[in-house]
């Protein structure tokens, strides 16, 4: 199922420090996320974002793929690492692509949670605030062996499905909540016959606003004509012809500061 999160910034014209268009003036900043799916074209996202050298935030959870042992699995690893090298950011999806179905009555907080990857994949369980959080480290600690690179202080909830009490937990264990802009759901879940690719292209291009929150996948299952790459690239440099420019969460206003005093200038964690 598919949500629409909003996000606390604005129709006004956001500029940021950094930003750059392609004639070098203060350009409009985007914030291109990809969350992990089947991966069967991640490597070709990955050529697509060097050759138009892209930084993006990756949310990852250990979904199925199509090749290898899941998208956090030692098959992925140098792929990840490579990405790393690159300059790009990452973040928790929950290890085990955990969708939130609905919290518990009581003091102590509980959640029904439904994983859609891992053992216990399609099954329905009720969880603490231990658990949850366990789940969301669990992805950021594989990301970071993999990269070397500790992962941005933030996590996405597989479909963005949340709840106040859900929200004040992960918050409580280190971890702010992303969702996407309306305009930023760029429709790769989406039937291909009746969203195909070029209505969603266009639609991305009329409609996208300076800092907006940009989501995609690293593959969907159930898409028959696939968004990625076909879409990424027109849908780059449409973006860079139009004034904006692209720069990862840990750039963004709403999130900089957290991440900030979670991750000071040396890159350690604050004690």
């Amino acid at each position: 199922m598919i949500a629409t999160v909003l996000i606390a910034v604005g129709a006004q014209t956001v500029w940021a420090e950094g930003c750059f268009d392609t004639q070098g003036k203060p350009g409009k900043p985007v914030y291109l996320t990809l969350d992990t799916g089947h991966m069967e074209v991640a490597p070709l996202i990955a050529e697509v974002l060097k050759r138009q050298q892209v930084k993006v935030t990756f949310f990852a959870a250990n979904e199925r793929t199509k090749t290898g042992n899941g998208s956090l699995g030692s098959d992925w690893a140098p792929w990840w690492k490579a990405r790393a090298a690159e300059g790009h950011e990452f973040a928790s999806h929950t290890y085990d692509h955990a969708y939130w179905r609905g919290d518990l009555r009581g003091i102590e907080p509980r959640f029904r949670i439904r994983p859609s990857a891992g053992a216990l994949a399609n099954r329905e369980f009720t969880w603490d605030a231990q658990k949850y959080c366990q789940q969301i480290a669990s992805a950021a600690e594989r990301l970071q062996d993999f990269t070397g690179k500790k992962p941005l202080p933030l996590f996405r909830a597989p479909g963005g499905k949340t709840s106040p009490k859900l929200l004040a937990v992960a918050k409580a264990c280190g971890y702010e909540h992303v969702g996407w802009s309306p305009a930023g759901f760029l429709g790769d879940e989406l039937p291909s016959d009746r969203y195909p690719n070029e209505v969603l292209l266009n639609k991305a291009l009329k409609e996208i606003q300076s800092g907006d929150i940009l989501l995609a996948h690293l593959g969907i299952w159930s898409r028959q004509d696939p968004w990625a790459p076909a879409v990424l690239e027109p849908l780059i440099v449409g973006l860079k012809a139009r004034g904006f420019c692209f720069e990862t969460l840990r750039e963004h206003p709403r999130y900089k500061a957290w991440i900030d005093a979670a991750q000071p200038a040396t890159g350690a964690p604050a004690k």
